[in-house]
């Protein structure tokens, strides 16, 4: 059986995967007060000492919150788009949520999936409006910073989004406390965990640890339950390579916004528009 695809507006790329080979130093970060999600994340990498990197928003509390979910496209300019803005009242609660952090425009700019509970106690997920969403409370996060290598959004002609690029960048040289590690964008249509187990075996990532946001046409989990949904939004929660093959678990959030969780099937998961990863090596 052939597996799922969507058809994009423009011509298919014919590099289908972007790695940029770098550096990635463990962090935390603290997230202040009355910024948006945008500038808290950027600012605090900046503040260490990095333009790209990715960070887990777990626990932090945001208010005023603001997300959309994915959506059918309202022409046929895109293959999917996003919901109309959800704006929940009260502060909103991180369940779990992971950021890609680079530079789009030149400025500092994060892409982020997670769950999240409203102050009412129900549970939702989607794709964090950045600069509309403040941090409520000062908060630690987790975080890796990279050195050798970052994220830059560009204009993609087979989507017609901007999306997240991979790249080379400066490298102060300092390999102390630091692990090797790969910037890497997907994409669409190439199972998920067979572009990672690619990309790990040319770089000689046997073992790695692997986290990242992006989207996804349907799931299939490896229990044998699917999504049926065209467009999802997803977050690696746990993702790992061990030797050699890739396991990633997965939350998500499809179009009609139910949640849904767990270990992806291996090699019938095809990239939607974009995924974006760090990989560590371990």
């Amino acid at each position: 059986m052939a597996m799922r695809s969507i058809r994009h507006p423009g011509p298919v790329a014919p590099v289908r995967e972007r790695v940029a080979a770098g550096r990635a130093v463990p962090l935390v970060l603290r997230l202040r007060a009355g910024q948006s999600v945008n500038a808290a994340v950027t600012g605090a990498l900046a503040q260490a000492g990095y333009a790209s990197g990715y960070a887990d928003l777990d626990r932090l509390a945001i208010e005023p919150m603001h997300y959309v979910i994915p959506a059918a496209a309202p022409d046929t300019s895109h293959a999917a788009w996003y919901s109309d803005t959800r704006s929940p009242a009260g502060v909103v609660t991180v369940e779990r949520a992971g950021v890609i952090a680079g530079i789009r425009d030149g400025e500092p700019f994060i892409h982020c999936h997670g769950i999240w509970l409203h102050n009412d106690g129900e549970r939702r997920a989607g794709h964090l409006l950045p600069h509309e969403a403040i941090v409520a409370r000062d908060t630690d996060v987790r975080a890796w910073g990279l050195d050798g290598a970052m994220f830059v959004a560009k204009d993609d002609a087979e989507t017609n989004f901007k999306l997240f690029s991979a790249g080379a960048a400066a490298d102060d040289g300092d390999l102390s406390s630091r692990q090797r590690a790969l910037a890497c964008t997907m994409r669409p249509n190439g199972d998920i965990s067979a572009a990672i187990e690619r990309v790990c075996q040319s770089h000689g990532f046997m073992n790695a640890s692997v986290v990242g946001v992006g989207s996804l046409v349907g799931v299939d989990f490896a229990d044998g339950s699917h999504v049926a949904s065209y467009a999802t939004e997803v977050m690696v929660r746990r993702g790992t390579v061990v030797e050699g093959r890739c396991e990633l678990d997965v939350a998500l959030v499809d179009m009609n916004g139910d949640i849904h969780e767990g270990l992806l099937a291996h090699g019938s998961n095809p990239v939607c528009v974009t995924f974006e990863l760090v990989i560590v090596e371990e």
